[in-house]
């Protein structure tokens, strides 16, 4: 009996439909979604409804390549932003919107006039305020501004937001009758927008909003109290202390324009994957999660900001004071374009707030410049190319490799040498082989990619125009922060001067340690590891937060010696000082233990010796210490170089290539191009290989350079 059963139960499940479902919520929603979807299996037991919780920022790339293999979802819940782009690559399929949602929520997931998917939430900017020192929220920015000037004062703001952030500054870019988009072309030096920018940059140098915001400070003065109101979205609801009494409200209405301030609208979609082995029950499950009982569901448990317009006569959801907010926010929310155009107007659009900002231009000037990078960022790929000439190239360097290397195994001697070790090869074929999958194969698919051009998801091939846009300028001047010239320049620049201070700070504090007349010389040589021990970006961004042109320690140890603070990150010598002296912080270490471990080998008899005949300390080091250490150090200090050289994660987290791109290196620039700046993969790659070959170059120097030394 017990055999019968179990057989049972395995053709039932067998028999069933695996519907696949890819989201990526947390918490209190992600508990709400999953048992909306334990709800609906119960309904429809011929059903196994498999959720799966992915990653954010890694979801896009993961459906984009699962999907069109078939591994992918049958359905999955992600940001409209991203529609555009997936409907071009054949990712999604058109979907029934039921009714009843909020027009704004089906705008954001319409694409060529056809809805691609059914909306489930949304969220958006609102006003957060402490209830402790606002009694009321303003409705007009004119009110912001007097509220705001009221409520500041030493180390305190009346407001504050991620000023240099697009996102954040979109609902007075609307406000002010400004925008993304116009006539369906992207128009990002629009009158309203440099009016924007004007009006927040006054804030600011009014003292009104503080300067460089991130997300942790402003969380941190909201909590402290020294922020009386933030504009923020629901993510914000989980940074807020408890202890913090606050109100939520809609953005007030901009008093030069009549306009409400108008946010972004993000929109939480539902959409059934092109590839579904499941379409149709893909799609009424779709419909399910949108309906009104389980919208309800949705906002009481999982605290979501619903589409569904019904879910709002329900009590619990219509009275919460949070819900109700961001309800009333929505009817002023623009829907997220969902255009592929608009992932490369987010950098241009920072640049210019960031010029503003930081007085570097006006903002109309700013707003223009936005403008012409976005036009050559977005400029049309390179025409297509014969691939027969690189094709034969390609055959003939094969050939030649293969009969050099096919001659070298005739070779009597090679012969002889491969049956006398023929015992070691097993113990290093795994190895080779985990070498050859994870480094050699990808360097040469990488290889490739830098002969394409890439855009809307398709490959095409256009030989060596990746390589003559990069040497030859054409997207940039060559004095332009944004060229490969310039950014190889600062790039060894960079490497030099940080190799420099490794090398002499960490000698001089391994002269030093060796010394016998210094006491607790074990203790220092813990404490100055230290700095090495930490992971980087930790301390990347410990010394980001340092430099803080209002609260950072060093501009407070500067104040308190009566100098003015200084902008760090407004210039170019301020912004790559910063760089250097938090790479410094990191690379010493490595440096002095190299040295101290050299020195250990140096019999101090021969110092004695020259000291008695007369030499001076200078002169023990320069005959004796330092051609010793030689050896040692050298290596070192080409390792050190290397690692300098590519050093990301300084680079992206301190000064993150401010101003204007100006102190990024070659590998943060590769970055770029590639994440956002349109998705130019193609052109990073090829900036990858010219990496590749300038350290190719040094590394043969230096072995050369090695050699004669060791002669």
């Amino acid at each position: 009996m017990f055999a019968v059963l179990i057989a049972w139960f395995c053709a039932v499940a067998v028999a069933a439909d695996e519907l696949t479902v890819w989201h990526s919520y947390r918490g209190a929603e992600r508990v709400a979604f999953e048992a909306v979807l334990a709800e609906y299996q119960a309904r429809h037991p011929e059903l196994v409804v498999a959720p799966l919780a992915v990653p954010n920022e890694t979801f896009p790339t993961k459906v984009e390549a699962a999907a069109p293999r078939g591994n992918g979802p049958d359905l999955f819940v992600f940001a409209n932003d991203r529609i555009g782009g997936w409907v071009q690559a054949g990712i999604v399929a058109p979907a029934q919107v039921p009714e009843g949602l909020h027009p704004a929520t089906v705008q954001a997931v319409t694409f060529q006039d056809t809805a691609w998917g059914v909306p489930l939430a949304y969220k958006c900017l609102a006003l957060f305020t402490r209830t402790d020192l606002v009694d009321e929220a303003p409705e007009t920015t004119d009110g912001l501004e007097a509220l705001a000037e009221a409520l500041t004062g030493p180390e305190r703001f009346g407001v504050a937001w991620l000023t240099t952030e697009p996102y954040f500054h979109a609902p007075w870019l609307h406000g002010f009758g400004g925008g993304v988009f116009l006539e369906d072309q992207v128009a990002l030096d629009q009158p309203g927008t440099a009016e924007s920018m004007a009006w927040v940059a006054d804030l600011q140098a009014r003292g009104l909003v503080p300067e460089e915001t991130n997300g942790a400070l402003v969380t941190q003065l909201f909590n402290e109290g020294r922020a009386a109101m933030v504009v923020s979205g629901p993510w914000f609801l989980g940074e807020i202390d408890p202890q913090v009494p606050y109100a939520v409200s809609p953005l007030p209405v901009v008093s030069r324009t009549g306009q409400p301030a108008g946010p972004f609208l993000t929109v939480e979609a539902a959409l059934v994957s092109a590839y579904a082995a499941h379409p149709d029950q893909a799609a009424a499950l779709a419909a399910f999660l949108a309906s009104p009982d389980v919208a309800v569901t949705r906002a009481v448990q999982g605290r979501q900001s619903v589409a569904t317009l019904a879910a709002y006569d329900d009590p619990r959801v219509g009275q919460d004071p949070i819900l109700g907010a961001f309800r009333a926010q929505l009817d002023a929310a623009v829907p997220m374009p969902n255009r592929p155009e608009m992932t490369a107007t987010w950098e241009p659009m920072a640049r210019s707030l960031r010029r503003v900002m930081r007085g570097a231009l006006t903002p109309q000037a700013a707003a223009t410049a936005a403008q012409q990078e976005y036009a050559i960022v977005t400029k049309p790929p390179p025409p297509p190319a014969n691939g027969t000439p690189y094709a034969v190239l390609v055959a003939v360097v094969l050939l030649g490799v293969c009969g050099w290397w096919v001659k070298q195994l005739l070779d009597g001697d090679t012969q002889a040498r491969i049956r006398r070790f023929r015992f070691a090869y097993p113990y290093i074929l795994p190895a080779a082989l985990a070498m050859g999958v994870l480094v050699v194969l990808p360097f040469f698919v990488g290889a490739g990619v830098a002969f394409f051009s890439h855009r809307a998801g398709e490959f095409t091939f256009v030989g060596f125009a990746n390589f003559l846009d990069i040497l030859f300028a054409r997207d940039w001047p060559v004095t332009s922060p944004l060229s490969f010239w310039f950014t190889l320049g600062v790039t060894v620049l960079w490497t030099g001067v940080n190799v420099l201070l490794h090398v002499s700070i960490g000698l001089g504090l391994a002269l030093l340690l060796r010394e016998p007349w210094l006491r607790m010389r074990n203790v220092y040589r813990v404490l100055l590891i230290l700095p090495w021990s930490v992971p980087n970006y930790i301390t990347a961004l410990i010394w980001k937060g340092m430099f803080h042109r209002q609260f950072g320690a060093i501009n407070g140890l500067l104040v308190a010696v009566g100098l003015e603070p200084v902008s760090w990150f407004s210039q170019w010598s301020t912004a790559f000082a910063a760089n250097v002296v938090t790479n410094t912080w990191l690379g010493f270490p490595f440096m002095m233990v190299v040295t101290l471990g050299a020195l250990q080998t140096i019999p101090r008899d021969l110092e004695l010796a020259a000291e008695v005949d007369g030499a001076s300390r200078w002169q023990r080091f320069r005959h004796i210490t330092l051609p010793l250490l030689r050896p040692a150090l050298l290596p070192a200090v080409i390792l050190g170089s290397v690692w300098t050289f590519n050093q990301f994660n300084i680079i992206y987290l301190v000064s993150g290539g401010e101003p204007d791109g100006a102190t990024e290196i070659l590998i943060s620039d590769a970055y770029r191009w590639a994440f956002t700046r349109n998705f130019r993969y193609g052109y990073a790659a090829a900036y990858s290989i010219l990496i590749f070959g300038v350290l190719l170059v040094w590394s043969v120097f230096t072995n050369r350079l090695m050699r004669e030394k060791s002669a």
